[in-house]
């Protein structure tokens, strides 16, 4: 009796046990919070007029592209709370502001970031273009909308307010580069008192960054990327193949050395363009891990408190 009492024990102590996994594993996977960017209406938007090519979602080649967004929101990834150290990034997907690399670009890089501890926000930014002259004005407005958002939250979402930073590929790492120097311009006129907090990300990882320049003839950044000694550290990685990307992220470089900005940038020889996290035979897969790196340099990766009083 003793012996099968002990072993109905066992047994109902093992099934707690995978009851408390099962509950851990499906809060894991349970679907993100999304919050809209804009609290009264989109600024602008109310010209706007879809292509009538334009759709709401596709999926092909394993990567699902957005090709239209007129309402822009947050999708939230909070780091898990026994890693989390209070930095939050906000992830902006690449696409040539016509579409948006969705889960190639976005999601699967807010997962990578948990994983550091680091909370994420993708941003679902306006596509497709709105200005072909200006394409990145409509997503700078979303950016800097955002960034204020998550200073706002700060307090309730456990981030620290001064470790906010932006992360984006292609067109994305692009509008990260605008967000990181455009930050004190005023990119659309003022809703509310979230209107009122500082749009500059505290730091900046553009992930082979788009029309930082020509692409086709090597020659100056372009007059848009206007660096100066505020603008946020930054971390850059890019391949030599990839049109002249890696140029213009060079000439980018020089002028963050030139106002004395905390910088790191990698030029790897191959790999071509819009890899985002997936592996490949090319060195360039080992950039996350790299950035990781410089994240933990800058201090970016400890508790807040510790790194407050370092």
């Amino acid at each position: 009796m003793k012996t099968a009492f002990h072993c109905r024990l066992i047994l109902c102590v093992v099934a707690g046990l995978v009851s408390i996994q099962a509950c851990a594993a499906e809060e894991n996977r349970r679907t993100p919070d999304v919050i809209k960017v804009w609290s009264g209406p989109v600024p602008g938007e109310a010209k706007f007029t879809p292509p009538e090519n334009a759709y709401v979602e596709r999926t092909s080649g394993g990567v699902t592209r957005l090709g239209l967004v007129t309402e822009p929101t947050l999708t939230l990834y909070p780091a898990p709370k026994e890693k989390a150290n209070g930095a939050m990034v906000i992830v902006c997907p690449g696409g040539g502001y016509n579409i948006l690399a969705w889960d190639k670009e976005g999601t699967e890089i807010a997962e990578w970031l948990n994983t550091l501890g680091v909370s994420a926000a993708v941003l679902k930014y306006r596509v497709p273009r709105r200005s072909p002259e200006s394409p990145h004005e409509a997503p700078l407005q979303d950016a800097q909308r955002a960034i204020r958002l998550i200073r706002s939250r700060a307090a309730e979402w456990e981030i620290d307010q001064n470790r906010i930073g932006i992360l984006g590929f292609s067109a994305g790492g692009h509008l990260t580069v605008m967000a990181a120097t455009h930050w004190e311009t005023a990119a659309y006129p003022k809703q509310d008192a979230i209107d009122e907090l500082s749009a500059r990300p505290d730091f900046a990882i553009p992930i082979y960054p788009a029309y930082l320049g020509d692409e086709d003839n090597i020659g100056p950044l372009s007059p848009l990327v206007r660096v100066t000694k505020q603008t946020p550290p930054m971390f850059i990685a890019v391949t030599q193949d990839d049109k002249l990307r890696g140029v213009n992220a060079a000439l980018l470089y020089v002028e963050l050395s030139r106002n004395k900005v905390p910088a790191e940038l990698h030029i790897y020889t191959r790999g071509g363009h819009g890899y985002g996290l997936r592996p490949s035979d090319h060195p360039v897969s080992q950039w996350p891990a790299r950035c990781a790196d410089w994240l933990k340099q800058q201090k970016l990766l400890e508790p807040a408190a510790k790194a407050a009083g370092s």
